[in-house]
């Protein structure tokens, strides 16, 4: 079966993006910045692919991305439409809708964890959760790994990297990188309740 992944940028205090949805603060010309081209160049927008020396390059790990209306909301601003082309594409909106033929947009009245159950039965690489801390926390019981590229920034507020009610679920480390800039890529798994 498939694996979700959510694999994503997070502060010290635990946020994936400031109060008004700002991520400029994360930064991508790091040292950790090669290790995520060289381990997930899928997780790359498609229209910087080819700046980036990926056009073409195949599919790693993921072939299907899953996310949020928040986190879709900043390539529609700039006209994008389908900011992963190389990917199926699938984003959560209770007011977005049929915006472009590459994107799947999955109403409010279907159960996320459902759905992404689904699609975890489906053959073909595992599926990657980009975001956001809403969408996370109601798939948070369907999240198999998470891949967090902790930033040693504290910015005191903004959107958590799980943004649902109190709920301990527990996980498990399994690698830890850490790079010279002070970006530590730290990846655990989710332990199966017994």
């Amino acid at each position: 079966m498939r694996k979700l992944i959510y694999l994503v940028a997070v502060t010290l205090d635990g946020f994936i993006a400031g109060p008004d949805g700002q991520v400029d603060f994360f930064g991508f010309d790091d040292d950790s910045a090669a290790a995520v081209l060289a381990d997930w160049p899928e997780t790359m927008p498609t229209h910087v692919r080819g700046p980036l020396g990926l056009e073409g390059a195949a599919n790693r790990r993921v072939d299907t991305v899953v996310m949020g209306r928040g986190t879709y909301e900043p390539a529609l601003a700039v006209g994008i439409t389908s900011p992963y082309r190389h990917l199926e594409q699938f984003v959560f909106s209770r007011t977005l809708a049929d915006l472009d033929p590459g994107v799947t947009f999955v109403g409010g009245d279907q159960d996320s964890a459902e759905f992404v159950r689904d699609l975890k039965r489906r053959d073909g690489l595992d599926i990657w959760l980009c975001g956001g801390g809403q969408l996370a926390a109601q798939l948070v019981d369907e999240i198999d790994e998470l891949v967090l590229k902790v930033n040693p920034t504290v910015i005191g507020a903004g959107v958590p990297l799980f943004a649902g009610p109190f709920r301990p679920t527990p996980f498990r480390r399994t690698d830890t990188r850490t790079f010279e800039t002070g970006v530590s890529i730290v990846t655990y798994e989710r332990v199966e309740a017994a």
